[in-house]
C-alpha cells in the first residue's frame, strides 16, 4: 500500500470521528439549548405556583388581622391584651414581609413566626380557625 493510500484510508477514519464528536457536539448544545427553555418555562411555573399560595396564606393572616381589629375598635375589651398585642405583633410581621424581594431570607422566618402567633391567638381565644392550604400535620385526618 502506498503512502498516499494509506494518508486515504487514515483521512476516512479521521473523518469518521470527526463527524461522530461532530454530532455529539451539535445534540449537547441543543439538548442544552431545549433544556434551558424548558427550565426556564418549568421555574415560571413553580414560581408562580409557590408565590400565589405564599400570597394566599398571608392575605388570609390579613384577613384574620383587620376582623380582630374592626372586633377591637366595636368593643375595645372583647380580647385581653394578651391577644391584643398578639393581633398587634401580627399586624407587625405583615408589614415587616419583604414582598418586593421574595428570596429575602426574612420571609420565610416571618411566616414561620405568622404561623406560631396565628396558632397561640386560636388557643388563646379557643377558637379552631385554620389556613387550609397549610398543610397539616401527619396523622391528622381532615373532615372530622
Amino acid at each position: 500500500m502506498s503512502s498516499q493510500s494509506a494518508n486515504s484510508v487514515e483521512d476516512i477514519f479521521d473523518s469518521s470521528l470527526n463527524l461522530e464528536d461532530t454530532h455529539y457536539k451539535e445534540g449537547y448544545s441543543q439538548g442544552y439549548s431545549d433544556g434551558l427553555a424548558s427550565g426556564k418555562d418549568e421555574g415560571n411555573q413553580v414560581g408562580l405556583k409557590t408565590g400565589f399560595e405564599v400570597g394566599e396564606e398571608l392575605g388570609f393572616y390579613r384577613g384574620c388581622i383587620d376582623v380582630w381589629n374592626a372586633a377591637i375598635a366595636a368593643e375595645p375589651t372583647c380580647f385581653s391584651s394578651r391577644v391584643q398585642k398578639g393581633i398587634k405583633q401580627m399586624d407587625e410581621l405583615l408589614c415587616k414581609y419583604p414582598f418586593s424581594d421574595p428570596e429575602n431570607e426574612s420571609a420565610t422566618e416571618i411566616t414561620d413566626s405568622l404561623r406560631l402567633k396565628f396558632k397561640a391567638i386560636c388557643a388563646t381565644l379557643n377558637i379552631r380557625l385554620e389556613y387550609d392550604g397549610y398543610p397539616k400535620a401527619s396523622g391528622v385526618e381532615s373532615g372530622f
